[in-house]
Order: C-alpha cells, then structure tokens, then sequence
C-alpha cells in the first residue's frame, strides 16, 4: 500500500505540473500582443498598462473567492473550469475589435486564470505532508515558471512568422484544452478520492470550519499577513519581466531586433529553474528558513536588474547570461512563498491561505502595470524598467526580513 501510494503521489504531482504547464498559453500571451493592439487600436502603452491591471485585479479577486472554495469543493474541478472558460476569453479576444471589449475579456480572463493555482496547490497539499512539501511546491512553481517559457516560444514564433497579435489568442491554448483532458482523466483530488481512506481525516469537507472564520485566521496570523504583502512586491518584479521586457527587446521594429527577442526566452527558463531550486536552496542553506532564502534572492534580484540597466542592448552574451539570472533569482522565491502557506496557517487553511497571497501578489502586480506603462510613455526609454524592478526588489526583501518562522503548523492527523 505504501508504495502504490508513494507512486500516486508523484503522479498527481506530476499531471498538475503538467496541466499548469500550459496555464499561462492563456495568460502571458498578451505582452507579445502589446504593440499591435496599441498600433492597432491606436492607444498608449499606459492604456495597454491598464488592460494588463484589469486583468491581474480580475486574477487578484478570484485568488481571493476561489482559493477558499479549493478548500471546500473539487480542486480538480475548479483547475478544469477556469482552464476552459479561459480558452472562450482568449478566443473571444482574438476576434475583438475594441479597447473596451478587449478590457473586460481580459478581466474575465484574469478571474478564470485565478480558479487554478490555489486548488492545484490544495491538491498537492492533500497529497504531500510538511516533511517533502518544500520540494513538492518547489517543483509546482517549476511547471508556472515552464509555463513562461512554453508562451514566449510559441509567441516568438509566431511574431517571426508576422501572424497578427490576434494568432496570439488562438494557437497557443489549444496545448491549455488538450492538458485540461489529459487532467480530467488522471488526477484525483485528495488519497480519499482514490482509495486511500486513511488519508481522508485531513481534506474531509465535514472538517473545515466556516468559510468566515477560515478568512479570519488567514487576515489574523501576523506573519502571513507581512509575507502577503512582500509576495506583492515580488509578484510586480515578476510581472515588469514577463510583461514589459518583450517590448524593450522588440522596439520599434521587430525584423530588426530578432537577435534581441531570442534574449527573452532566458528569463522564464531561469525563472523555471529558479523556482524548483530556491526549494532544496531553502531547505539546505537556509535549513528551512524561507524567510532569508527570499529576502537573499531578491537582493540579488536588485543588482542584477540595475546591471542589466548599465549593459547596452547589443552585447547579447552577457545581456543573455544577465535575463537568465535575474528569471532565477525574482521568480524563484516565490516556491518559499506558497511553503509559508502550510507552514504558518497548517494544511487545512492551504486553499484560503494561497489564494490570500496571491491575492495580493496580484494586486501589487496589477498596480504596477500601468505604472510601467506611465513610466515608458513619460521617460521614452523602455530600459528604465530595469531601474523600477530593482526598486521593487529591494522593498521585498526589507519586508520579508520581519517574517519569523519557527516550526511548521502540523495537523494532529498529518
């Protein structure tokens, strides 16, 4: 029994990483698309900006409503849900023809997006105890980060082959449909779900305290709360890279900076490798203390972008080298982040607990986008992003520092 259940862990690990391997096909599709719906709609860069906050406002809500409900209802059902009403936006988006059609699509693209990270998060949760959680969550922002890279390939092929922004919504989320299958056949979303009764005590809804009372233990743990508001900082690092960089490195013309867009594919790989690594980094050099293993890779997180800054454009070994480090150590951290879930709320809290945090990574990452915007469209300079993301960077590993972990919450039954 044990070994077929060692054997199912790692499958329902590893078909969730699989089907959020291609989440963001549906997400980080729109930096790529940025410049011709500007060109084509004939709006600015601080517009664009306020189409991407909309977006992430709709993901920061629904990270709020939907991490709370992972903990009640099927978190296999809600990934397969948002996964495919998200493919409806995206098409939807595709054939629009308006800034404010585009808008609200992509807000309601933003809620849909948010119905899957915390629920594959419960449903790891459910599956791994705090003994291996590290490395389980370690390898579940992997596949987010992977994700990136699958999207900037296949939107770097797509704008080399000249298809129109709006191919950007159409190809690259039917990889999303055929995961979102391939998850509806295999996964089970806690060991009770697949035979394994032993297991049930932890996830049975019968369990769970009201959801108001979920809310208020998640809003009055003191240390998740400075945690959440740090992840915010981080996510609007994050998301100034994913979003803002591409238009750096397309400029004006992008027949003229091919060398240039192949750059940016380096930073969602970093990003992915980072992520699976700050968990063992956390766990062997900072013995568990995800508290300074985050505040140590954001700090370098800030150097690296100001150097980036200073680098000219055309060096393209050293910018390379320079984009794979800085997708390392901003994204990496946040494996740390969703380990503090479990550890300072317990397991049970796990749905709420992340969809709190990412609620407010969102929001902080939302605010930013049309700060960036404001910041090109004022300064004319796109390498000026690099000086904000440094600044964003600092801020969170100062945060992040007043965090004090001891030992994990650990429920009776785990």
């Amino acid at each position: 029994m044990e070994k077929h259940f060692r054997r199912d862990q790692w499958k329902m690990l590893f078909v969730t990483m699989f089907c959020y391997l291609f989440f963001y096909t549906g997400r980080h599709n729109f930096g790529w698309a940025a410049r011709g719906i500007a060109k084509e709609l004939d709006i600015s860069f601080q517009q664009v900006g306020w189409i991407s906050f909309a977006m992430l406002m709709g993901y920061a809500i629904g990270q709020l409503i939907n991490g709370n409900l992972a903990d009640r209802w099927s978190p296999k059902m809600m990934i397969v849900t948002g996964g495919g009403f998200s493919i409806l936006c995206n098409l939807s988006i595709s054939f629009a023809n308006s800034y404010t059609a585009i808008l609200v699509l992509w807000t309601l693209n933003g809620y849909f997006q948010s119905m899957a990270w915390g629920s594959g998060g419960k449903l790891i949760a459910n599956w791994w105890n705090s003994s291996e959680r590290g490395k389980a969550f370690g390898f579940y922002t992997m596949a987010a980060g992977s994700s990136s890279v699958l999207t900037f390939f296949m939107a770097l092929i797509l704008v080399q082959q000249e298809q129109s922004w709006r191919t950007l919504f159409r190809y690259p989320i039917l990889f999303l449909a055929f995961a979102l299958l391939i998850f509806l056949l295999v996964a089970y979303s806690s060991p009770a779900k697949k035979g394994y009764a032993n297991q049930d005590e932890e996830v049975s809804p019968q369990k769970q305290s009201n959801w108001k009372k979920s809310y208020q233990q998640v809003f009055q743990n003191r240390n998740f709360m400075i945690a959440s508001f740090a992840i915010g900082f981080q996510s609007m690092a994050r998301y100034g890279l994913i979003f803002w960089v591409p238009i750096h490195f397309l400029g004006n013309n992008y027949k003229d900076s091919a060398g240039n867009m192949w750059l940016t594919l380096l930073i969602p790989i970093g990003m992915a490798l980072g992520a699976v690594s700050f968990g063992y980094i956390s766990d062997l050099l900072f013995n568990k203390n995800r508290s300074k293993s985050i505040a140590t890779g954001m700090i370098v997180s800030s150097f690296i972008a100001i150097l980036i800054y200073c680098i000219p454009i055309h060096n393209h070994l050293l910018m390379g080298i320079l984009m794979f480090i800085s997708g390392f150590v901003v994204y990496g951290p946040q494996a740390n982040f969703w380990t503090l879930c479990p550890d300072l709320l317990g397991t049970k809290l796990v749905g709420t607990g992340i969809g709190v945090m990412n609620m407010f990574a969102y929001v902080f990452a939302a605010v930013g986008e049309p700060l960036f915007g404001k910041l090109i469209d004022y300064t004319g300079n796109t390498a000026n992003i690099f000086l904000f993301v440094a600044l964003i960077c600092a801020i969170c590993a100062t945060i992040i520092s007043f965090v004090k972990t001891n030992n994990p919450i650990i429920n009776c039954n785990e």
